[in-house]
């Protein structure tokens, strides 16, 4: 098995939708595992997306080829910047409906009834305008620039990986340095393990007593999480859990 440490530096404000609260899209200060398996390339989304969801066949094709990402776990003290947004469209004229921004297409005309609009385009019966599921305006809270986080990269084979990647709803770039590991094979109960995990990929054989949970979508992550089991014992002392791999057999 071969292990890497992997070090992210965030070099521009990066944006994780993990909570809404009304009109405030919060970033969690961590950054999950299966984000991570996209951002380094080892999985590649369609260019197009209908709405599926892709996780069982990619992320199982990396559970047949020996490859694991743990979530990134933020260094010290999280910072955040805040800031707003206006989805309002650059247009001559536009008007706000129920749920949506209403744009006026060049040859039409619009007709209102309450909040609800309609388009009228010659030669052809009105059109209602329906309402679309995305935010109009609102606060969001980014991870700030500079902010530090550390993820292991567990592989049955040597891996390249990259030394910038890009991540979040905005594609934002960060730096990544990466350091190949050596460790030992050991068994323990009862360990305390700081950093985050996600419980779904732990193995069988190992037994998840406490923990502390944060609930963030598409799956839940625990910290400080009371384990026993088999660990790879790393040279500075991290141990992590053996036999993990992305638990979406059943997803």
């Amino acid at each position: 098995m071969h292990i890497y440490r992997c070090q992210l530096t965030l070099m521009e404000k990066t944006f994780f939708s993990s909570r809404e609260i009304s009109n405030f899209y919060y970033t969690e200060p961590l950054i999950g595992n299966y984000a991570l398996a996209y951002a380094l390339g080892l999985c590649q989304s369609p260019y197009f997306n209908d709405g599926t969801i892709y996780y069982r066949p990619h992320l199982g094709a990396l559970n047949e080829q020996e490859i694991y990402i743990t979530p990134a776990t933020i260094q010290g003290a999280p910072h955040f910047t805040v800031g707003q947004f206006n989805a309002q469209p650059e247009t001559y004229w536009s008007a706000m409906g129920a749920g949506v921004l209403v744009t006026r297409p060049d040859g039409s005309w619009m007709e209102a009834a309450g909040k609800v609009w309609y388009i009228h385009q010659p030669g052809k019966r009105r059109k209602k305008v329906n309402a679309t599921n995305r935010p109009q305006y609102g606060r969001i809270r980014y991870l700030s620039v500079g902010n530090e986080a550390t993820f292991y990269v567990l592989s049955s084979e040597e891996l390249t990986l990259p030394s910038y990647i890009r991540l979040g709803k905005f594609m934002s770039k960060a730096r990544m340095l990466t350091e190949l590991l050596s460790y030992q094979r050991v068994e323990s109960d009862n360990v305390t393990i700081s950093y985050l995990l996600n419980p779904a990929d732990l193995g069988a054989a190992t037994a998840l007593q406490l923990y502390d949970l944060i609930t963030v979508p598409p799956t839940p992550l625990v910290r400080n999480a009371l384990l026993s089991g088999s660990f790879y014992r790393l040279a500075d002392g991290t141990l992590l859990p053996q036999g993990m791999r992305f638990g979406v057999a059943a997803a």
